[in-house]
C-alpha cells in the first residue's frame, strides 16, 4: 500500500513539474514604475489628495474641496503597453491617465488627456476611455456587457493598456474592454488619479495600485489582438458633441456641403480628399489661382467652429467666416473675416499687414495680432483652431488657448477696418450671416475634423 501511494505521489509531482516547465514564461522587458516605498520618478499635480507607498503599493486618499489630484510620471511615454492592479473603494471614481499633459497655456496647467476609467458604480464603465479636461467620453462601455461584468468589487482588478500609434486598447481582468482609434495626443505622462470629492461625499476613502509595469520596446511582438470593434473619432462627433448639437461640417469622404467660392460646384482641381483629410495642394503660393477657395453651401450666424489643420514649411492659408461670395467677383480670395493660418518663421506675410503682427498665425487677418505666446505645434503636426462668434463677440483659440477676442461692429473694430486693406469693402465683417471658407493660397495645407454648432 505504501509503495502504491508513494508511486502516485511521484507521478503527480512529475506531472506538476512537467506542466510548470511547459508554462509560457513572460520574458518581455518590463520596466517597474514603482519600487519599494518611494515615488521616485513621480510627482503630484492638480489637487491636494495624498499618496503613500508601502511595499510597492501606492495608496491615494481623498481630501474634500480640492480638484482632481494626479500622481504622474516624470517621464513621458508615447507608444507603450502598461499593466497594473488596483483596488478601489466602492464610493469612489478614479482613473489611469495615459498620454496626458499639464501645460501652462492650457487651463492654467490643468491635467488633460486620455484616462482609462476606474468606475465601481452601477454604470460599470471601468476600462472605458475618457478624455480628461477635453472631449469627455470617447469609448464608454455601454455596448460591452462582458467588460462591465468583469470588474470585481472590493477586490484587486487587473488592467492591460496598449497605446500604439493612433490605437488604444484596454482589458479588465483579461476581458477586452475598449478599442479606440484617435490621434489627438501622441505622448505624455502616466498618472494615478484621486478624484475630487465635495458635499456629502466621504473624505478619507482610498484607492490603491500595485504591480505597475511598462513595456516600450518590441511592442508589435507583445501586442494582443482585440475582438472589439474600434471607435474611430476622426471626422466623427464625440458623445458630448452629439448631445450638445454639434454637427460635422465635412464628412471626411465627399465634397457634400461645399463648393468653390466662385463656382457652382466643388473645384475639379487643386483640392484632394485622401485618408480622411481635405488638402489644398501646392500650386506655387498664389492666392486662389488653382482650385480656388471652397465655401459651405449653408450660411451661419452665431456659431462655434472647430477645425484641425496641418501646415507645411512656409505655407499660407486661412479659415474665413461671415463670407459673402457675391463680394469680390474678381481675382483673389473671397471676402470675409479670417483666422490666419501661416508659417510665421518662413512666410513673409508674418512681417506685413496694416497693423503690426496682424498677419501672423491665428490673427484676425490684417486687423488684430494673435497672442505672440500662442501654442502653435511644429510644422507637420496637427493644430486645432476654434472660433466662437456670439452676439458679435468673437474669439480665436488655438489648441485650447484663447489667442484673441474682439467685438464685430464696435468703434474699435470699425477703426481697424478703416485702416486696413478691407476699407474699400462696404459693411466688411458685420454681416448677420455668412459662409465658412477654407482658403487656397497655393500652399499645401490639410484640414480634418471640421465641426460646427449653431448658437
Amino acid at each position: 500500500m505504501f509503495k502504491l501511494k508513494n508511486s502516485v505521489a511521484i507521478i503527480f509531482a512529475a506531472l506538476c513539474f512537467s506542466g510548470c516547465s511547459q508554462a509560457k514564461k513572460d520574458n518581455a522587458p518590463w520596466k517597474i514604475l514603482i519600487k519599494g516605498n518611494t515615488t521616485d520618478g513621480w510627482n503630484i499635480k492638480g489637487g491636494n489628495a495624498t499618496y503613500k507607498v508601502e511595499d510597492g503599493v501606492v495608496t491615494g486618499t481623498t481630501v474634500k474641496n480640492t480638484p482632481n489630484t494626479f500622481l504622474t510620471t516624470n517621464e513621458h511615454y508615447g507608444d507603450f503597453i502598461l499593466e497594473l492592479d488596483y483596488k478601489v473603494d466602492p464610493s469612489m471614481n478614479s482613473g489611469i491617465q495615459i498620454r496626458s499633459n499639464s501645460l501652462p497655456h492650457y487651463q492654467n496647467g490643468r491635467v488633460h488627456g486620455y484616462q482609462v476609467e476606474i468606475d465601481p458604480s452601477k454604470r460599470a464603465w471601468s476600462a472605458g476611455i475618457y478624455d480628461e479636461g477635453r472631449r469627455r467620453w470617447l469609448n464608454p462601455l455601454g455596448d460591452n456587457p462582458e467588460a462591465q461584468k468583469a470588474f470585481q468589487q472590493n477586490e484587486w482588478n487587473h488592467y492591460r493598456i496598449e497605446a500604439i500609434g493612433d490605437t488604444i486598447k484596454t482589458w479588465i481582468n483579461n476581458v477586452p474592454a475598449s478599442h479606440l482609434i484617435d490621434d489627438k495626443t501622441a505622448s505624455g505622462f502616466i498618472g494615478l488619479q484621486v478624484h475630487g470629492i465635495h458635499g456629502k461625499q466621504k473624505e478619507g476613502t482610498t484607492i490603491s495600485w500595485k504591480n505597475i509595469k511598462i513595456l516600450t520596446e518590441d511592442l508589435n511582438k507583445y501586442s494582443k489582438k482585440s475582438p472589439i470593434k474600434p471607435i474611430i473619432t476622426k471626422n466623427n462627433l464625440t458623445i458630448h458633441e452629439k448631445k450638445t448639437k454639434w454637427k460635422m461640417l465635412w464628412d471626411g469622404k465627399t465634397t457634400n456641403g461645399w463648393r468653390g467660392a466662385k463656382l457652382d460646384a466643388f473645384p475639379s482641381k487643386g483640392w484632394e480628399i485622401k485618408n480622411g483629410e481635405l488638402t489644398v495642394l501646392s500650386s506655387g503660393g498664389a492666392e486662389s489661382a488653382a482650385g480656388g477657395d471652397i465655401v459651405t453651401e449653408e450660411l451661419y450666424g452665431d456659431f462655434e467652429l472647430s477645425i484641425d489643420f496641418k501646415i507645411t514649411s512656409g505655407a499660407n492659408s486661412g479659415i474665413k467666416y461671415y463670407v459673402d461670395t457675391n463680394i469680390n467677383k474678381g481675382p483673389g480670395s473671397s471676402i470675409g473675416l479670417e483666422y490666419q493660418i501661416l508659417d510665421d518663421a518662413l512666410h513673409p506675410d508674418a512681417k506685413l499687414g496694416s497693423h503690426e503682427g496682424s498677419r501672423t498665425a491665428c490673427s484676425l487677418y490684417d486687423l488684430i495680432e494673435a497672442d505672440t505666446k500662442k501654442p502653435m505645434n511644429k510644422i507637420g503636426e496637427w493644430n486645432t483652431a476654434y472660433i466662437i462668434s456670439k452676439n458679435n463677440h468673437v474669439e480665436h483659440w488655438l489648441n485650447g488657448s484663447k489667442v484673441l477676442e474682439y467685438n464685430r461692429g464696435s468703434k474699435a473694430f470699425l477703426k481697424l477696418v478703416s485702416e486696413s486693406k478691407y476699407a474699400k469693402w462696404p459693411n466688411f465683417g458685420v454681416l448677420e450671416k455668412g459662409q465658412i471658407l477654407l482658403q487656397d493660397h497655393g500652399d499645401h495645407v490639410s484640414f480634418k475634423n471640421i465641426k460646427i454648432k449653431s448658437l
